[in-house]
């Protein structure tokens, strides 16, 4: 099987920034969270807390969106045709995407693909995650308990902090728009990168 990266991957960009812009032009009652997310952006970026709870943070701004699934078909009907045109050349109905972005907002689209997908899980009435977030060294614990490790044939995905999951692939690719290069294992990773 291939498993691939989603955002700047698979699309061009961060499909969760992205969604979030979309809310905020059609929700503006949204920029009362704003300060709060600030806030916990700073303390993520002076390593005062994690990854994991700095996005709750961000979530928890959901719970004032009703109808969220109405908001997520609306956000992926005009960016279907922002997926990548080599990999509609090569999908096939047993790739995998891992993403560390929320399954409530990738799960139509990767429905619309007939892909698997593993992604973050967040519980929509409290906008937190019910586990780790999908990235990182977390992505390979995932995928370990739907699939074997040792069956992933090929990797892609835009971001050197994907290296847990590269190493276990038998080709690995970096992936910059459509450009598609040989994963270099000699380069570190960042977890602040992406």
């Amino acid at each position: 099987m291939n498993v691939y990266d989603f955002d700047k991957t698979i699309i061009p960009y961060d499909s969760t920034q992205a969604f979030f812009r979309f809310l905020f032009r059609k929700h503006p009652k949204l920029i009362v969270h704003t300060p709060k997310m600030m806030v916990a952006a700073l303390k993520y970026v002076l390593k005062q807390s994690s990854k994991t709870q700095m996005k709750n943070v961000m979530y928890e701004a959901l719970l004032m969106i009703d109808h969220l699934d109405e908001e997520v078909r609306l956000f992926w009907k005009d960016r279907i045709q922002d997926i990548q045109p080599w990999y509609l050349n090569q999908k096939t109905t047993e790739d995998v995407i891992i993403s560390a972005s929320p399954s409530f907002l990738l799960d139509p689209i990767c429905k619309h693909l007939n892909v698997h997908l593993i992604a973050s899980n967040i519980d929509l009435t409290t906008g937190h995650h019910l586990s780790e977030n999908c990235y990182g060294p977390e992505k390979p614990i995932r995928f370990a308990k739907e699939f074997s490790l040792d069956d992933i044939e090929a990797f892609y995905s835009d971001s050197y902090s994907d290296t847990p999951m590269a190493i276990h692939a038998k080709e690995a690719f970096i992936v910059k728009g459509s450009e598609i290069k040989p994963w270099d294992f000699r380069k570190k990773y960042s977890s602040y990168e992406h």
